[in-house]
């Protein structure tokens, strides 16, 4: 330095710099270091910047005014830095020689400015809006000059004249430039021209954000006001980043894992040469025919088809993750490096200021400069430890996009082997917990290699402080890792268990909700729900065991610190006389130790996340290495033959292991001809439509089809979309041809009937639809593609004999709308085969034979014998028919009765019956509930003839008929201040109040100790150490287990409080449930009730009180900070108000924008995974049609949706963090500054306690906003639980001063007395005025037109139905005034649906145990079941599935029969199967109850007429009154309605 300055100027003074009240730097320090801080900054980072800015171009800026005005600046700058420099030669030459620093700041200053203004112009040729390494430039510059600014004042004030005016003016030229250009680069430029973010409505604008606004977050600002003035809408969210979309990622992540798929290839090919016999494929098959953006290479498919056993490396996932995704995540690495470096300053600075306020007499300026030092290190520690969270996190969101699209690609070319392996659950799974790991696991991923860091450079700082006393320390710190171990493992162990009574309890309930009305009918609510609060108790003690973990682990984590200081301390002290510990050494040490406790305690948790993912990644792994179809089984590019359907010497399979399914297959179907494919059940019918898609494992043969292929397969696939969505299946729209379209398929009247006409939204798997609609909707879409081959599964099965005439006639026959198309039919129904081309028969997976009808019937071989078993159903289905069709002729009602026939109504699935049959007069409305799409709608039916309804009564409907389910409403704005108290109410009022004092008290030990250290550490100043070390130490430690002691208890507590609150609230949502009367479960969807009692009940249970406790807990550590500081510097209460409010501020702003994001992010959550699994079951129908790449998008854009709401979620928390860590460095600043004032008459230990309590604030701020908003967002559960314990309730179950004698009845005469009934409020009455009477032992018969109010009057007899006026008696009682279990258990049903419950047989027959096992047999033998359940091994205790799947439909209808027979009532109501029941079963019931029920009232609801027609009298109803009511015969003699119906039926002539 002398060289450059000169012997006048010296570099460092250190009087004039550090000990003086005055301080300024020497002139010699001003020109070098200062002056040249900037350029080296400047011209290092120069050419990584201009590398950087030729790989991204976004094309050029316009120049605008600011522009110009910065290349203005920056070249005024170079001249007046160079002015600088011809002075000094100008100098020189008037022979004054300056030293040769005057020479080389100006020249190297001169050159940085150039250099700048060069980059102002490159960035904006390049597109950059505004520019982080010039902002930091300037501001550095501004920096630097303000010493000398500040200096050559001092200077000019104290000499009477300034000596070297140029430079004196240059230089404040040169500051003035500096500012200016500071100013200017804060503000941004317009976007680049012919950039792509014009096309975009509601871009993001972090791409366009300047430096500082992307540095603070502040861009997201816009979105936090909006949010909280109105609660956010879908709309108002801005699109998704290019970089974040599916159609970036997903392509990333295949184009790895093809690389990977590739290399594991060409090591196998070098392993084993001679297994490839076949050629590589020509085109492949990754996203369907080609289709998609990412061809794989064709070696990929070959791999894959060559199941090789060979050892080789397997493909791994995890690798092309890491190539796909490491580079961007490495930046957030780099973030956090710097970020647990910085970490470390403030505890130095912490020892410095304690340091600083034990000197008497040094320079106040020392202590402020260390002040804003603290607040600068803190607050650029925020900064760079959110940008790190950023990117974690966006890696983790895109790292999910990817695997989900991965996921969902490989799902649809799969083939059944591997579908068979990994079900629609588990995929589903793979989609969403799997994808989620990962998505977790990356937040936290870097405290892999930051942990040991930090832990390492707090070690090494505390050594240094207290020396090898910190070991004692450390070892209980090492201590705590296996008790934290343990803990984990065991709460691990206790959620698995949780889960497993939980889905238990769920199951079970989905069961009750799906039965309700039996439970109801059968007055068993009680049993089931006993059934329901024996798991819920056992749900509840793992939930206590975990609350006892919970309490130990937390106060493992609030202890651990103290601990630590505890031992380190005493172990200083005691070990030499010399060791003093006074506040340097005691408050570094605590704030070092805190510093310690996060990386401790993250460790184990990233290591169990790591294993978990593990798991994940290779499950995906496998999902993803699974077998594909091969695309080129069936060959279409065959074009010589006039056939367009060639099979030849077909041999197929499902799975390469498993044996051939079909075999020896040749067919031949011409061009433009019909073939019906008939057979035997499980003949392989099914099995050779898939082999002609292409679905099955071709071993040997050839498959050709000429052209495009349609599918129906037999169970219909339907979208949830609207119907008309559902027939163009993205064909385009053409409305003369749709119109003829839904015409062949006899869809037209049913349009009519749904509310929305095509246009209506269709529930998940076609959930609104009855079967047969299904089936026609299937055949619409098969219609419109208008393809060459059709391939046609049993579509007839599903509809009404007089459909399937219609849709043949109109459709697939030789005169309907496919002539001329090539038609394959595979069929069951014998009508329509006199009228096709060829006709192939199969048996057991071979073709038997094959010909015209007339051929096979002359061979009288296997097609004989079939129509032969066939021919008899047949027959009865015919004479039905030509019923039907008269029905028609008679009564003009095509529209509504072709619908309105039986079978058509009666579907698989019973939920949507009970909602069907028991609203069938109602209009449907399907309404999208917000949680789960399932709507069903229920259709309005014609009671008789033409109905006189005037033009003004239609117009009227609509206002008058309310929605059948009702949408649910979806809570926003702020959680009113009554769920709080709700909830504080089911803890318990006194309880609540209890445990907040446990937690302040918790709070005050610890307090105490810490002032207790302070003291200790003054005695060293007062040098009295040595008397009373052994007391210090032992009340310390008091205060410490005291304090461990009330955290334990005080969580307990909490815990406590919470499952009785829980306890209290799923109790009384169950007991309402079940006294809730029937029309609630009708017109709610179940999937909402369900959703109450599992993640409602969830979120109480475990997610509730993990929030409040950490918000108590944060609230409490931010109290005693607050109370600490204040109470070492009394004027910081000044400073508490104005933060206070910018804190609530900002925490209002948070809670209502990111409570909506979260609310949006789970609504669109769950389409993704819907349509997933929409997209698997039906994924042949899919590549039949070739729609696989449209697929993709859809599923894509479901994704893309989702994270759009996702990532303003992650956004908005750094948002939150950095403006609330900005207000904790406040607190630090202002804590420093006022010890600094305050020093005269604090001690160092309070300073110490001060500061080292502010530093720890920030965090708990943090969390109490973050989990304040986890508070409003848990607590909506409460609410909606306790929304469903308060629904209106039915009758009262027993009346105690009602109760009829237990012997009633005993006779069984039944009167209805002028009996009205409506379904419900507002609704029209169903049954008008009805008296009858009935003796008892009487058999009654009830028949009538659908709709005619058969159903009601059962329902009526057992009050599930209250009456609107009128009433019933039974045996001289009322029916309406006893209690409903004492008149339901009076009365037997046997129901048309059989509902089984799963569970032993004997719980299904006898729920309450009241009966013998004899009692038992007894029933089951005359039920016709003995021989069935004698040949289980289980005998009574045979397990029922769910639903009673594993037993068949007419062993279900028989077990309802036992269920009768050991009730045995004197009143019998029969409730006829309508055409799930075999005539056989059928029989079986009706001989059972006239030797059984022979003395019983019965009243059967009938729908074939022969079973009533010897039975005491027929009841005959039309629309809700008695039409007729007399004894068959002279029912028939009087010609009226019955008559009509018995001739129909063909019983008379």
């Amino acid at each position: 330095m002398e060289r450059l300055c000169g012997p006048d100027l010296p570099f460092w003074v250190a009087n004039q710099t550090l000990h003086t009240e005055r301080p300024d730097f020497p002139q010699c320090f001003q020109l070098s270091v200062l002056s040249w801080l900037p350029c080296i900054y400047l011209w290092a980072v120069t050419p990584i910047y201009l590398f950087y800015l030729k790989k991204n171009n976004r094309g050029y800026i316009m120049m605008s005014i600011m522009n110009r005005f910065k290349t203005v600046f920056g070249l005024l700058l170079w001249i007046v830095c160079w002015t600088d420099l011809f002075y000094t030669f100008h100098e020189l030459q008037q022979g004054q020689s300056q030293p040769p620093i005057y020479f080389v700041t100006p020249l190297v200053l001169g050159m940085t400015m150039l250099l700048a203004t060069f980059l102002i112009q490159f960035e904006r040729l390049r597109g950059v809006q505004s520019s982080g390494v010039l902002f930091i430039f300037w501001f550095l510059s501004v920096l630097c000059a303000i010493v000398p600014f500040r200096s050559k004042i001092l200077q000019a004030s104290s000499q009477s004249e300034v000596t070297d005016k140029l430079r004196f003016t240059t230089f404040y030229f040169y500051f003035g430039l500096v500012v200016c250009e500071l100013i200017l680069s804060c503000f941004n430029e317009k976007p680049p021209l012919f950039s792509n973010v014009v096309t975009d409505p509601n871009p993001c604008p972090e791409t366009t954000a300047g430096f500082l606004s992307t540095l603070t977050f502040w861009w997201f600002t816009g979105l936090a006001m909006k949010g909280y003035k109105m609660p956010l809408e879908a709309k108002d969210l801005w699109s998704l980043n290019q970089r974040d979309s599916s159609k970036v990622t997903v392509t990333k992540l295949l184009k790895e894992w093809e690389k990977e798929l590739a290399k594991g290839k060409s090591e196998q090919n070098v392993s084993s040469q001679a297994v490839f016999s076949k050629p590589p494929p020509s085109s492949n098959n990754h996203v369907g025919g080609g289709g998609g953006g990412d061809e794989s290479s064709p070696e990929e498919v070959e791999v894959l088809l060559s199941n090789q056993k060979a050892d080789r490396r397997q493909p791994s996932f995890l690798r092309a993750l890491v190539r796909a995704f490491g580079p961007y995540f490495l930046i957030g690495s780099g973030f956090k490096l710097m970020q647990d470096v910085i970490t470390f300053v403030n505890p130095q600075l912490l020892r410095m200021l304690i340091s600083f306020t034990k000197q008497k007499g040094v320079p106040d300026w020392w202590g402020y400069s260390l002040a804003f030092l603290m607040f600068f290190t803190a607050f650029l520690q925020t900064l760079i430890l959110h940008h790190h969270f950023q990117y974690c996190f966006v890696t983790g969101m895109n790292v999910r996009t990817a695997i989900i699209g991965a996921i969902y690609r490989k799902a649809l070319v799969i083939t059944n082997a591997a579908k068979r392996s990994s079900t629609v659950g588990e995929v589903v799974n793979l989609m969403s917990v799997d994808a989620q790991r990962f998505m977790d696991l990356t937040t936290f991923l870097n405290m892999l290699w930051s942990a040991p860091l930090q832990i390492i450079l707090a070690l090494y700082f505390l050594w240094q402080n207290l020396g090898p006393s910190v070991l004692a320390g450390v070892a209980v710190m090492i201590m705590l890792i296996p008790l934290n171990a343990v803990i984990a493992m065991k709460t691990r162990a206790f959620q698995v268990e949780m889960m497993q009574h939980k889905d238990a309890r769920i199951k079970l309930m989905n069961e009750i909700l799906n039965g309700i009305k039996v439970l109801k009918l059968y007055a068993w609510e009680n049993s089931f729900k006993e059934k329901v609060l024996a798991i819920r108790q056992k749900e509840l003690n793992v939930l206590r065991k975990t609350a006892y973990l919970g309490a130990l682990s937390t106060m493992a984590w609030t202890s651990a610190p103290f601990l630590v200081a505890l031992t380190t301390f005493a172990v200083f002290v005691s070990v030499d006389e010399k060791n003093i510990l006074d506040a340097e050494k005691a408050f570094v040490s605590l704030s070092l130790f805190n510093i310690l406790r996060f990386p401790l305690n993250m460790l184990p948790q990233v290591i169990s996340s790591m294993v978990q993912a593990s798991v994940s990644q290779k499950r995906i792994q496998n999902f993803l290495s699974h077998d594909e179809l091969d695309s080129d089984a069936v060959d279409r590019q065959n074009p010589s033959t006039e056939f367009s359907v060639t099979v030849v010497n077909g041999k197929f399979t499902w799975a390469k292991e498993d044996p051939p399914v079909l075999s020896n297959i040749n067919v031949m179907v011409p061009q433009g001809s019909l073939l019906a494919v008939v057979g035997h059940v499980g003949c392989g019918k099914s099995s050779l439509i898939s082999a002609l898609l292409g679905e099955m494992e071709k071993l040997e043969g050839e498959i050709s089809i000429r052209g495009s292929v349609a599918y129906v397969p037999q169970q219909a696939w339907i979208q949830n979309a609207s119907l008309r969505d559902n027939i163009l299946f993205g064909n385009s729209y053409n409305e003369q041809k749709y119109r003829c379209v839904l015409e062949a398929c006899a869809l037209t009247p049913d349009l009519e009937v749904l509310p929305g006409g095509d246009m209506t939204e269709i529930g998940e798997k076609g959930i609104n639809l009855s079967g047969g609609q299904r089936q026609r909707v299937s055949l619409a879409r098969a219609l419109y593609s208008d393809a060459d081959v059709y391939l046609l599964d049993d579509p007839l099965s599903a509809v009404d004999s007089h459909v399937a005439k219609h849709i043949f006639d109109n459709l697939i026959g030789p005169e309907g709308a496919l002539k001329g198309k090539t038609r394959i039919l595979v069929t069951h129904g014998i009508t329509f085969l006199p009228q096709v081309d060829n006709i192939m028969v199969m048996v057991e997976g071979r073709v038997s034979e094959m010909g015209s009808h007339q051929d096979l019937l002359k061979q009288n071989g296997a097609f004989a014998e079939f129509l032969r078993n066939y021919a008899l159903e047949d027959i009865i289905e015919e004479e039905e028919d030509e019923a039907i069709d008269e029905l028609i002729e008679e009564e003009e009602l095509f529209p509504d009765d072709t619908l309105s026939n039986h079978t058509d109504m009666v579907d698989n699935e019973p939920m949507i019956n009970e909602a069907r049959r028991s609203f069938i007069r109602q209009i449907s409305i399907i309404s999208v509930d917000g949680e789960n799409p399932r709507s069903r709608s229920v259709r309005r039916h014609g009671c008789s003839t033409k109905r006189p309804v005037s033009e003004h009564q239609e117009k009227k409907k609509p206002q008058e008929r309310e929605k059948l389910i009702q949408a649910e409403t979806a809570e926003t704005g702020r959680v009113k201040l009554q769920v709080y108290l709700e909830y504080a109410k089911a803890v318990g009022v006194l309880l609540s109040v209890f445990i907040c004092f446990l937690y302040a008290c918790q709070s005050a030990a610890s307090i105490g100790g810490n002032i207790w250290l302070s003291q200790w550490t003054n005695d060293a100043s007062n040098n009295r150490t040595q008397e009373n070390v052994q007391m210090r130490v032992g009340v310390y430690a008091a205060l410490g287990i005291a304090q461990g002691l009330l955290v334990v208890m005080s969580s307990f507590t909490l815990a406590m409080g919470n499952i009785g609150a829980t306890r209290k609230l799923h109790a009384n949502m169950l007991s309402n449930k079940l006294h809730t009367p029937q029309s609630f479960f009708d017109t709610t969807p179940l999937g909402r009730v369900i959703n109450r009692f599992s993640k409602d009940v969830y979120v109480i249970d475990e997610a509730l009180p993990s929030t409040v406790q950490m918000l108590l807990f944060t609230f409490f550590v931010s109290l005693s900070t607050m109370i600490v500081i204040i109470s070492s510097t009394p004027i910081f209460a000044v400073v508490i108000a104005p933060l206070a409010l910018i804190y609530i501020f900002v925490q209002r702003f948070y809670v209502a924008t990111s409570r909506q994001l979260k609310r949006l992010e789970s609504i669109s959550r769950s389409p993704i995974y819907s349509h997933f699994s929409e997209t698997v079951t039906g994924c042949s129908v899919i590549r039949a049609y070739g729609r696989n790449s449209a697929f993709v998008l859809m599923s894509d854009m479901k994704v893309d949706e989702n994270q759009k709401s996702y990532y303003p979620g992650i956004v908005s928390n750094r948002w939150l963090g950095v403006r609330i860590e900005f207000i904790g460095n406040c607190i630090v600043l202002f804590a420093a500054l006022f010890a600094v004032t305050g020093k005269e008459n604090l001690n160092p230990g309070l300073v110490g306690l001060s500061v080292s309590y502010a530093l720890q604030v920030t965090m708990s701020l943090n969390w109490m906003v973050r989990m304040s908003s986890d508070l409003e967002n848990n607590i909506v559960a409460v609410e909606r639980v306790k929304e469903y314990s308060e629904t209106k309730t039915e009758a009262p179950w027993e009346v105690e001063d009602k109760k009829p004698p237990p012997e009633w009845p005993t006779v069984g005469n039944v009167q209805f007395h002028d009996y009205s009934v409506r379904y419900r409020e507002g609704l029209d009455l169903v049954l008008k005025k009805l008296t009858l009477s009935v003796k008892g032992g009487e058999k009654i018969g009830i028949v009538g037109r659908t709709g005619a109010g058969k159903s009601s009057m059962t329902l009526c007899l057992f009050r599930l139905l209250e009456a609107a006026a009128g009433e019933i008696t039974i045996d001289e009682v009322k029916i309406s005034e006893i209690g409903l279990h004492d008149l339901r258990s009076k009365l037997t049903i046997i129901p048309q649906e059989p509902v089984l419950f799963s569970g032993s047989l004997r719980m299904n027959l006898d729920p309450f145990d009241t009966y013998s096992d004899e009692e038992l047999w007894k029933a089951l033998t005359h039920s016709h079941l003995h021989k069935f359940v004698n040949n289980q091994p289980a005998k009574l205790e045979l397990e029922c599935s769910e639903g009673g799947e594993n037993l068949s439909v007419g062993q279900r209808q028989l077990v309802c029969l036992a269920r009768a027979l050991l009730r045995k009532t004197r009143i019998l109501i029969l409730d006829e199967a309508t055409a799930a029941i075999d005539l056989e079963t059928d029989d079986l019931i009706q001989s059972t109850i006239r030797t059984q029920f022979e003395d019983c009232t019965v009243f059967t609801i009938a729908h074939r007429l022969n079973t009533i027609m010897d039975y005491t009298r027929v009841l005959v109803l039309d629309k809700g009154q008695i039409a007729e009511f007399d004894t068959p015969a002279n029912l028939l003699s009087q010609k009226g309605i019955f008559y009509g119906m018995a001739k129909d039926a063909g019983l008379t002539q």
